[in-house]
């Protein structure tokens, strides 16, 4: 057995060492920088960007359990954010779980599939469930306005512990490291009034659409 896998997933995604930032590469495979040019009301302007692909995310509901289901992992850009500005990385001043976040299942949209199709492989491979198609309800797409271009697709899905068919966790060959968390309805709402919440906006707009549309689900 390797250390790596001795050591439990939250030792594994708090393991982050030689942190450091460089120029971005012009062959990134993630984002690419490009200054828009145009003119509006007759003036010239121009405004800096990356483009990006789109996404899709699930808000994940296990009824076996009565828990949501989410995703841990750490982000660079929120340890950056968490730290003060222009201070030096420190992880004994500034721990790694600082960039550690909780999401809602999701990816990128990179395939010759649909927005539901790409959003039941995302489900599989980060959370461990396999679930129908037809359970997929689209619920909307929220559009980035600042910096980046991507879309996001939101999805609601109900799934069970039957269709709990591998541990999840996301690709390795790909760089994920994740860990799949279960939260009860009290335990949501306490995270996203306290002082701890570190989710992205999509996060909580994916869970207040959930609790006021599926009362039926989680209150019978």
């Amino acid at each position: 057995m390797t250390d790596a896998n001795k050591k439990s997933i939250v030792e594994r995604i708090n393991d982050v060492t030689k942190f450091s930032l460089g120029p971005l590469p012009s062959n990134s495979g993630w984002l690419k920088p490009v200054r828009v040019n145009y003119v509006q009301d007759g003036k010239s302007k121009n405004w800096d960007l990356a483009l990006v692909d789109d996404g899709v995310m699930i808000v994940t509901f296990n009824r076996s359990s009565r828990k949501l289901v989410f995703v841990k992992q750490f982000r660079p850009a929120v340890y950056l954010n968490r730290m003060p500005k222009g201070a030096e990385v420190d992880f004994e001043k500034y721990p790694a779980k600082l960039g550690v976040t909780i999401e809602l299942c999701g990816g990128t949209v990179d395939k010759n599939k649909t927005l539901a199709e790409i959003a039941q492989d995302e489900l599989k491979e980060e959370c461990g469930y396999e679930a129908p198609l037809s359970a997929f309800e689209y619920i909307t797409t929220t559009r980035s306005i600042g910096a980046v271009t991507g879309a996001q697709t939101i999805f609601y899905v109900e799934v069970n512990d039957d269709m709990h068919t591998q541990a999840g966790g996301g690709l390795e060959e790909e760089g994920e490291l994740i860990e799949v968390i279960n939260m009860s309805i009290p335990e949501v709402k306490e995270y996203i009034k306290s002082e701890d919440f570190n989710s992205p906006l999509n996060f909580l707009f994916g869970i207040e659409w959930f609790l006021h549309n599926k009362k039926n689900v989680y209150e019978c």
